[in-house]
């Protein structure tokens, strides 16, 4: 009777001592913050502000001789157009309905691409006088400011890595 007593104690005192070591170990659920707002980083303001100055970075880079600036008005709103044509395309993007298979999902992928390929053959087609007309140091600056890089194993860089197309997102 008395194992019996001292048993059940003993069993008493590890189950009290187990209940209070796990009501100290339990934390209570710190509140949750709440999420944060969604704050547009880009405004179109912004976007027109960053074009505006690598328009003028690039005139700085090519360092144009008045003869060679008669020659830019074409290149500039070729730019500019290829730019509003990316964010076009991103607004667009943004309003579809999600693609309902992968072979709509890559019918949409290569319109993006010939699209971006129009516009950079707009480009160039405004650059050829412009260029025609630089020198050989003056050409060589231009790529690596355009973001223009070899691809890898001789694969053509991506269109879309371009800062032409960066609003496009």
């Amino acid at each position: 009777m008395i194992k019996t007593s001292l048993s059940a104690a003993a069993i008493a005192v590890v189950a009290l001592s187990f209940g209070s070591a796990n009501a100290q170990t339990v934390q209570p659920t710190p509140p949750q913050p709440e999420p944060l707002p969604i704050i547009e980083l880009v405004t179109p303001t912004d976007a027109a502000a960053v074009l505006d100055a690598r328009l003028a970075a690039l005139k700085v880079v090519i360092a144009m001789t008045t003869e060679q600036e008669k020659l830019w008005a074409p290149v500039e709103t070729a730019i500019r157009q290829v730019a509003k044509n990316a964010i076009e395309r991103r607004d667009q993007r943004e309003k579809a309905p999600q693609a309902a298979s992968f072979v709509e999902m890559l019918e949409r992928s290569a319109d993006a691409e010939a699209a971006r390929a129009a516009d950079v053959k707009t480009v160039g087609g405004a650059l050829k006088p412009l260029v025609a007309a630089l020198s050989e140091a003056q050409r060589r600056r231009i790529p690596a400011f355009l973001g223009l890089r070899e691809g890898r194993f001789g694969q053509p860089q991506p269109l879309v890595e371009l800062w032409l197309f960066e609003d496009e997102g």
